[in-house]
């Protein structure tokens, strides 16, 4: 039986941590990555997983993620993330949340939570009864940073995208170019919206049709099929849904230039990077381009939650990734592994 320490996404992590419920079925995992920079800061992803397995290896990446995350969005914060499982009818109750909120409270501050996939504010004002280490929670004044971070992350991945099609096509403007955006939930939908307004040419999907067929009739996109949107031939492929779409296969049938997105955990396998790099196709790390919504809900935690800073905090994305693209061209090496060092420094790794 292999144990945590063996693990292909152990990373060195401080702490993985199990939790149950009895009376409300709750089972959580709770995974701490870094905490050199501050406490472990990462939402809650609310995900049915198809073994137990799946899900530490979830927790793992993701934290990990998170730790680099924050590292490079220069936030005084460390990394961690926590995954519920789910059942198949991903039922879910404000006592299950309540549940939850205890157990995070019982690590005494080592972590801090947000919203995730599968996870809504409602959700985190439930958490917030049993613990102060949460945020993303609602806020009355509109100068206040809080809330779904979803719009600050669609907004960081807008302006990556941008950055991404003038530093690979040298196109100041979106006119018209083809975007393929895989998944429009909060993020990808954000997203859609924010580049049909620039005049780009959208073909969308996702796992939720009648919501993908809304989303292009209000905007004038082109719905394509899951396993149709990767291929296509267009500027940018925008991976937004879940991670690890990125591997030897489906790189092999990439038809783009450029891929940008919100996803997590986009590369299967850190050779993945490499086989990106030897297409010449220009990679935007997913940590640094998605971070808009960690600044927002960090910031709101430390107290600094006028809107505007965390504005001025997203507008850094594009800088940060044409940094990583420079020194990826100079030094030879794929885009994804230049942030990783970087990251690692800034954690003292």
């Amino acid at each position: 039986m292999s144990v945590m320490w063996d693990l292909p996404d152990f990373d060195g992590h401080e702490a993985v941590h199990f939790f149950h419920d009895v009376e409300t079925g709750l089972s959580a995992i709770i995974a701490l990555h870094s905490t050199h920079l501050g406490p472990g800061a990462g939402g809650t992803r609310f995900w049915h997983y198809e073994n137990r397995e799946t899900a530490v290896t979830d927790a793992l990446r993701l934290s990990r993620g998170m730790s680099f995350k924050n590292a490079m969005a220069g936030l005084p914060l460390g990394g961690g993330k926590a995954v519920i499982l789910a059942d198949r009818n991903r039922t879910k109750s404000p006592e299950m949340m309540a549940a939850f909120g205890r157990m995070i409270d019982s690590l005494s501050g080592r972590y801090v939570t947000a919203e995730d996939v599968g996870i809504s504010t409602a959700d985190m004002v439930e958490v917030s009864k049993q613990t102060q280490y949460v945020s993303g929670l609602p806020v009355s004044d509109q100068s206040d940073a809080g809330g779904d971070p979803g719009p600050f992350t669609a907004m960081g991945v807008y302006l990556g995208v941008k950055a991404a099609v003038k530093h690979k096509l040298g196109r100041d403007s979106m006119e018209d170019i083809h975007v393929a955006i895989q998944g429009v939930g909060s993020v990808g939908g954000g997203l859609a919206r924010l580049l049909a307004e620039d005049g780009a040419r959208l073909s969308i999907a996702d796992i939720n049709k009648d919501h993908a067929a809304s989303l292009a009739a209000e905007i004038g996109a082109t719905v394509v099929g899951l396993n149709d949107v990767m291929r296509l031939e267009a500027d940018v492929f925008s991976p937004n849904a879940l991670g690890a779409v990125l591997d030897k296969v489906s790189i092999a049938q990439l038809n783009v230039p450029i891929v940008a997105g919100g996803a997590n955990n986009q590369l299967a396998t850190p050779e993945d990077g490499q086989r990106i790099f030897d297409r010449d196709i220009l990679f935007a790390p997913d940590y640094v381009i998605n971070s808009g919504g960690i600044i927002s809900v960090g910031l709101e935690y430390l107290g600094d939650s006028d809107v505007n800073e965390v504005n001025r905090r997203v507008a850094k994305i594009p800088a940060r990734l044409t940094e990583i693209w420079k020194e990826s061209a100079t030094s030879k090496l794929p885009s994804a592994e230049v942030a990783d060092n970087m990251a690692r420094a800034l954690i003292g790794r």
